[in-house]
């Protein structure tokens, strides 16, 4: 669990270059920061550990936010050797791991040069996305009760998602231990039509917040509602499980998703993207 280690939570840093106190964060800085912690705390590694400031998170290659190097705190001025030192001691843990060093690059990221030392080291940029959030209040009630919600992910909730999402049988197993180890009230969905699954998601509530994972909609029946109705049915849930906002994560290049969610009124609270050597 990653809590408070965030740019925002260091006191009083001081402006490199003049001595003086760094202006204090935004509201929508603050907001970010807070929903980055919660994203790290709902899908956390199977095997994650600080080096330096920089959280390293490795999962059996399952998911790039729980295979990647993200840097939590740290000089914002960090350059040269010492930036270079830590990037090359990230690929040996990766390398010894048998995966790709992936960085997570977020406006929170505590080197602002990294990302561009990163494009001059030959990594490239992959899956633009964006976090989003919404106000609670106010939201449609679903059009359907037809909703089972289990308090952990059943044999049956995986399999329907890992065949819509089409994952491997290493990878399911990765999903599960994954969506298990997040110690917050979580709910796992399943929206039927006619009795037939037609939709799957997972919420995880933390600190008035309820985050959206895993939605998925069975390929037989997209663009028919079913992926609007169980959101709601989530962010309800999360509602009166005590969240007032709900957020999400999603690759901006998903126009589809991106829709759906600017429908229901979530907006961009920041944008993040991966890089990986050599994948182009």
């Amino acid at each position: 669990m990653i809590d408070q280690c965030s740019r925002s939570a260091e006191p009083d840093r001081l402006n490199e270059a003049s001595g003086t106190k760094a202006p204090a964060p935004n509201r929508h800085q603050i907001e970010g920061e807070r929903i980055e912690q919660l994203t790290l705390n709902a899908w956390p590694g199977l095997r994650q550990f600080v080096r330096d400031g920089w959280l390293i998170r490795l999962s059996e290659g399952f998911t790039k936010r729980a295979n990647s190097v993200q840097p939590l705190w740290g000089p914002p001025a960090e350059t040269g050797r010492t930036l270079r030192e830590k990037i090359g001691a990230c690929e040996e843990i990766y390398r010894n791991a048998g995966l790709p060093a992936v960085f997570k690059i977020t406006p929170f990221a505590a080197s602002r040069h990294l990302d561009g030392l990163l494009q001059s080291f030959g990594y490239d940029l992959l899956e633009p996305s964006a976090v989003k959030s919404a106000a609670l209040a106010g939201l449609p009630q679903p059009k359907t009760n037809d909703i089972g919600v289990e308090r952990s992910p059943s044999v049956r909730w995986m399999e329907l998602v890992s065949e819509w999402l089409d994952y491997s049988p290493e990878q399911t197993s990765a999903a599960r231990r994954i969506m298990e180890a997040a110690p917050y009230a979580k709910g796992f969905f399943t929206l039927f039509c006619e009795g037939k699954p037609v939709a799957c998601g997972m919420g995880v509530v933390e600190d008035r917040y309820v985050g959206l994972y895993e939605i998925v909609t069975n390929p037989e029946c997209r663009n028919r509602g079913f992926g609007e109705q169980l959101l709601l049915h989530i962010l309800h849930w999360g509602a009166a499980c005590g969240a007032d906002t709900g957020y999400l994560q999603v690759v901006q290049a998903n126009a589809p998703a991106v829709r759906l969610y600017d429908k229901l009124g979530f907006r961009t609270v920041y944008a993040y993207w991966y890089r990986r050597r050599g994948c182009g």
